[in-house]
């Protein structure tokens, strides 16, 4: 009997260990993507010839965003496939990317906002990430919704651009809040559960732990732009 117990704590131990590094590996690639962002859209944003070329051609604008998502589909769809050093260099090139389209809310919004409201989202992504990973609570129903409310506001954005409407803009805005503060739970719950399950090879832990940090990442990234909406001062 006592060796039974033991050899069931061991492997809860097991499983722990395997949450906490996997956990602790995803975080830290989210952490490097949003130093790297953060760093290239300051230094594109205070460099006129950058900001220039990138805002009066939209053609190489809409190449960026369109590059953007080629990586965040080519990441998705081939990380098993792929090499760690790839998988590792395609996301940190997304960040760049990123970076770089990302410059634009200098042109439209204060710097010092911009920094108060990533001070809000920082906090407000740790306190949702938290409760995700520590809640007993089956979180799969709210990641459904959020992923079809998701869709809806994505179309109605675009609609958006047409008409122009102010009060769609706040729906739209507020919306926005809900669905990744939904999304930040729901993914971190899920993380977990991967965690959980262990893995065949270190190799697969990394690939796997870079598609956490872009879930994530992507998570933050989203909730920061919509409050960034909300609270954000715009310039004259």
């Amino acid at each position: 009997m006592e060796n039974q117990v033991s050899t069931k704590t061991g492997e809860q131990l097991g499983i722990k260990s395997y949450q906490a590094v996997f956990i602790t590996k995803v975080y830290n690639w989210m952490a490097l993507a949003l130093f790297i962002t953060g760093i290239v859209s300051y230094y594109t944003a205070t460099s006129p010839q950058i900001f220039n070329v990138i805002i009066e051609s939209r053609w190489l604008f809409f190449g960026l965003i369109i590059g953007e998502l080629a990586l965040v589909v080519y990441l998705s769809r081939a990380i098993n496939s792929m090499s760690r050093n790839t998988a590792i260099g395609a996301f940190l090139l997304y960040s760049v990317l990123n970076g770089l389209t990302i410059s634009v809310i200098f042109m439209a919004y204060t710097s010092s906002s911009i920094a108060t409201t990533f001070y809000i989202t920082a906090g407000t992504f740790a306190a949702i990430s938290f409760y995700g990973y520590t809640t007993k609570k089956d979180l799969t129903s709210i990641g459904n919704m959020a992923f079809m409310a998701l869709i809806g506001i994505i179309i109605a954005s675009i609609v958006n651009m047409f008409l122009q409407n102010e009060m769609m803009y706040w729906i739209i805005s507020y919306l926005g809040v809900a669905i990744f503060v939904g999304l930040t739970a729901y993914d971190t719950q899920k993380l977990k559960e991967i965690g959980s399950r262990g893995f065949t090879s270190q190799d697969g832990m990394e690939k796997m732990s870079i598609i956490g940090a872009l879930m994530l990442y992507l998570d933050f990234v989203n909730l920061f732009l919509f409050l960034l909406r909300v609270f954000g001062d715009r310039k004259n």
